[in-house]
């Protein structure tokens, strides 16, 4: 590989530089080394980080000057400067103040013909100061003024009579800019408002220190440098001047639009301290204004829109956005402008705080169809962030925006990786958008856009979920309504069944139709609600383990859902023809067939049968759907021995599963409160007589082996055994009273 070529230099600069440093370092120690030692090399004391120069020994000075005394008669110019560079911390072993030293060899480096190896060598000399306990800033300001003339000689070459070329001399330049911008670095570093001042002026962007950044002249990478290191304060005092300073300053060392924009930003550390601030954006915003390209437009754009934004300046805008759309109808847009595009929409958006001031800037909507990719989903993102702010959305020209706006979204988006967190905060956006559409008194518009949202996010189960739950307090709006409307109410249900069989969770799916259920049971339609039972039991049939639930919360959750299943089949008349008993028993199949259930969950499973059992052997049921209109369970069972028959042998069943459930638990602690958990289940259901005494006895002696004698729960569940016990010996009495009456 050759490195000869220029753009090897860099890496040479630094590999070189590691080895003078090495040497130079090697060279301190052994001084230093003489210094604490005497001739016959017997240690006198260490010598402190702060020491002068009179109390060194001879023999150390001779040391030294011998080092610099061979530098010296070194011929070549760059070794001679490098090699005392390495060693210039030496100085200090010979002179308490080694500066003179130092501005020597800057001095020396005019000598450099070559403009890299200067702007290089001046680099390694602020490297080495670095070393020194103290020093002033003359050499670097010598040095930065130095290269400025070097560099202005590269610029004013003429192409027709330069044997270097334009590409070549902007090479040049762009390898130097290293050594300026470290140099400039450390020249402001800990200085206060004076010495910046001076240092200003010292490199020629003042007259005076009450005159900055008047009619002068500058490079403009240096420039550029310049303004990264300036204090916030002194840049806000003097934009419009340092804005003029740019305008004036036009060469190749250094894109003019990366000033501009650099301004910008170092502005927006503290606007509120910005002078001047129309004059400043009017000024910009003319600048621009005869930018051909895009990115360049907008890289500048960016910095100064906060400023605009913070002043209320918003009558810029339109023609900012004016101008943006021409550029882009002219020559379209390119990956540096998108970003470029992307961060200024983003801004706008994250300003305001209604939708309506954003769509009602000029070709907003226009700039925002032209953006694509991750660019246009990130301002999609925020848009429907900002939107979804307020209680509802009711604007219809709203709405439709936003719906294409989470239709972009969505197609832009992987949902089969519903995992990722950008995709799950999409998700969630967008369905708080759907919840949140609300088009008042218009139901049929209402419902047309659920139809619309489920076809446009078919990827979505989460949107799903969402597009029941809006369908369904819709149908609850309509039956409150009037009774003219159920019949929109039914296709309202209608549409989140069909919505419910396309979600693949099966614990989702089963809520679901328990509470579309429970909607269609408020409105008395009671074929939609037997359906959407059905539906929800053969979801425990076609449970699976590996799309279960696993975790605590989401078994005890399930079994919730079991319960309130029960509470339904109360009220929705059975299927005569399965047998009126056909949904508990799949729900008694379903608690003891599944493993992951803990005994506790099952126990309380249980315990809800035997309430579906007791509610169905009553006469009357307390809660009826339409009465008169509707057939309850009570009206089909009761009175029919075969009925009676087949509740009497179900409620064997579940109580022998119960004591089974009990026993077969291996904590002693946890099979006590089970076996109370039955017993009070079993005596509140159930006329606790003879049959149904001895099995609550058995459950209260486990109960007791199991718990302390004056454990609360034990004691108030006797207490309670023995309440229903004397409560149906009294209603024997009075039957037969009655009897012997009769």
């Amino acid at each position: 590989m050759d490195t000869s070529v220029v753009q090897f230099y860099p890496t040479l600069f630094v590999l070189a530089t590691d080895v003078m440093d090495m040497l130079g370092d090697m060279v301190w120690q052994r001084i230093r080394q003489k210094a604490e030692h005497t001739e016959d090399r017997k240690f006198v004391s260490s010598l402190p980080d702060d020491f002068e120069a009179n109390s060194i020994s001879d023999d150390a000075k001779e040391t030294c000057n011998n080092w610099f005394s061979k530098i010296g008669s070194i011929r070549e110019l760059l070794p001679r400067i490098y090699l005392e560079l390495a060693v210039l911390p030496c100085w200090r072993f010979l002179v308490d103040n080694p500066m003179s030293s130092l501005q020597r060899l800057a001095m020396m480096t005019r000598g450099i013909a070559d403009p890299i190896a200067l702007a290089y060598c001046h680099l390694y000399m602020v490297h080495r100061a670095q070393k020194l306990p103290q020093h002033d800033l003359g050499y670097l300001v010598t040095g930065i003024n130095d290269l400025k003339f070097v560099m202005m000689r590269i610029l004013s070459l003429q192409e027709t009579t330069c044997i270097i070329s334009l590409a070549d001399r902007r090479l040049l330049l762009s390898l130097m800019e290293p050594a300026i911008e470290y140099m400039m670095r450390c020249i402001f570093k800990d200085l206060n408002q004076v010495q910046v001042r001076d240092v200003i002026v010292g490199l020629g962007l003042g007259k005076d220190k009450s005159h900055l950044f008047g009619d002068c002249s500058c490079i403009s990478v240096i420039l550029h440098h310049l303004l990264k290191e300036l204090p916030t304060g002194l840049i806000c005092a003097n934009a419009m001047s340092i804005l003029h300073l740019i305008e004036c300053n036009i060469d190749f060392s250094y894109d003019q639009y990366l000033n501009y924009k650099l301004l910008g930003l170092r502005l927006c550390e503290n606007i509120s301290r910005v002078n001047e601030a129309i004059a400043l954006v009017d000024k910009v915003i003319q600048v621009i204004s005869c930018y051909d390209r895009l990115h360049e437009y907008l890289e500048v754009l960016d910095a100064y829109v906060d400023i605009v934004l913070h002043n209320q300046m918003h009558i810029y805008l339109n023609t900012i956005l004016n101008e943006i759309f021409e550029r882009l109808c002219a020559k379209g847009i390119d990956k540096n402008a998108l970003s470029g595009l992307q961060s200024f929409l983003l801004k706008l958006v994250t300003h305001f705080d209604h939708l309506e001031d954003i769509l009602s800037l000029s070709h907003f909507v226009d700039i925002l169809d032209v953006m694509h990719g991750s660019s246009r989903n990130i301002i999609n993102i925020s848009i429907l962030r900002m939107a979804t702010r307020n209680t509802c959305i009711d604007d219809p020209t709203i709405i439709h925006f936003l719906f294409e706006v989470s239709q972009v979204l969505h197609d832009g988006t992987d949902f089969s990786n519903i995992r990722n967190d950008e995709n799950q905060h999409s998700a969630r956006l967008i369905s708080r958008f759907v919840n949140m559409v609300d088009y008042g008194r218009d139901f049929e518009r209402n419902l047309s856009f659920l139809v619309d949202c489920r076809g446009a996010f078919g990827d979505m189960i989460e949107l799903k979920e969402t597009l029941v739950h809006s369908s369904n307090l819709l149908s609850i709006k309509l039956m409150k309504e009037s009774s003219n409307l159920f019949a929109f109410a039914k296709s309202c249900l209608t549409f989140s069944e069909v919505t419910i069989a396309a979600i693949p969770d099966c614990f989702r799916r089963f809520s679901l139709y328990l509470e579309t259920a429970e909607v269609a049971l408020m409105g008395g339609l009671v074929s939609h609600a037997d359906g959407l039972i059905d539906s929800a039991l053969c979801y425990l049939q076609d449970f699976d383990l590996v799309d279960g639930l696993r975790t605590t919360n989401d078994t005890e959750a399930n079994l919730s859902l079991i319960c309130k299943l029960c509470n339904l089949m109360i009220v929705v008349p059975g299927n005569v023809e399965q047998g009126f008993l056909d949904g508990p028993k799949k729900i008694f199949s379903f608690l003891d067939s599944q493993p992951w259930m803990t005994s506790k969950l099952k126990i309380k499973g249980m315990c809800a049968l035997i309430s579906i059992l007791a509610a169905f052997s009553q006469n009357a049921i307390p809660l009826q759907l339409i009465p008169g209109k509707v057939i309850g369970n009570h009206e089909l069972i009761y009175g029919d021995p075969t009925c009676s028959e087949e509740i009497l042998s179900f409620s064997r069943a579940i109580i022998e599963k119960i004591v089974d459930i009990v026993l077969q638990e291996p904590s002693q602690a946890t099979s006590g409160n089970l076996a109370l958990e039955g017993c009070s289940s079993i005596a509140s259901s159930f006329r606790v007589r003879t049959d149904i005494l001895t099995i609550c006895s058995r459950l209260l002696e486990i109960a007791e082996l199991s718990l302390s004698s004056d454990d609360r729960y034990l004691v108030s569940t006797k207490n309670f055994v023995n309440t229903c016990q004397l409560c149906c010996q009294e209603d024997g009495h009075l039957q037969n009273s009655e009897s012997m009456t009769g």
